[in-house]
């Protein structure tokens, strides 16, 4: 008796928005961890905050440059580069 109130609320039609909600509270949870982690302005313990506005530029860089951001950053900005390619070359 306890799989009736089940299937009345997981049905298939449920199930793309089980995963959009999901994966937002995914990329939720991974920015704040890294916000927490790695971001130079947070400061989490009492030492870090007593030290006041620090000028470590050096680690903000390298807070902004991370490696997804290195990765993409010689790619073109294209979403379909093998159709723009087609479309564009002269034949």
């Amino acid at each position: 008796m306890a799989t009736a109130p089940l299937k009345r609320w997981v049905k298939p039609e449920i199930y793309p928005l089980f995963l959009a909600v999901g994966t937002a509270v995914g990329l939720c949870g991974f920015a704040m961890a890294r916000n927490l982690a790695a971001n130079p302005d947070v400061r989490i313990n009492k030492e870090d905050r007593a030290a006041g506005v620090l000028e470590n530029y050096d680690e903000g860089k390298r807070y902004h440059d991370h490696a997804v951001r290195r990765y993409v950053s010689d790619a073109k900005p294209e979403i379909m580069p093998g159709i723009n390619k087609y479309f564009s070359s002269s034949k």
